[in-house]
């Protein structure tokens, strides 16, 4: 998660059954973009995106693919990470990005407390 699911963000509550594994990385290949109110993943790019991973059920990924409009907004694919491993993730299709503002350290938290 690298949006409003992070800790201490509006949709966190979402996972709060859920076990926090790990804060990670995205491998340097991600473009983080704002969306106002929230930001998208978008699959081209040089940045290494802040994120969390999580242990989720399958009620819970019922709840985020509905939060997440998934496949008809977002879509969700695999994210490679730094450490050369991937997990699952919320990716914003390219057709979607055109004039949008790019956070160009790729932390949400951080671009919406200085925002």
């Amino acid at each position: 998660m690298y949006g409003t699911l992070r800790r201490g963000e509006r949709n966190a509550s979402l996972l709060a059954e859920c076990d926090c594994l790990r804060e990670v990385r995205t491998a340097p290949q991600y473009t983080l973009y704002s969306l106002g109110s929230h930001p998208g993943l978008g699959e081209h790019g040089t940045t290494a995106v802040i994120g969390e991973v999580y242990a989720v059920d399958s009620p819970t990924l019922a709840r985020l693919d509905a939060l997440e409009d998934h496949p008809h907004w977002y879509e969700r694919k695999a994210i490679a990470l730094a450490d050369g491993s991937s997990v699952e993730g919320y990716v914003l299709p390219e057709r979607f990005t055109a004039g949008l503002p790019v956070i160009a350290d790729g932390d949400w938290v951080r671009y919406r407390r200085l925002s």
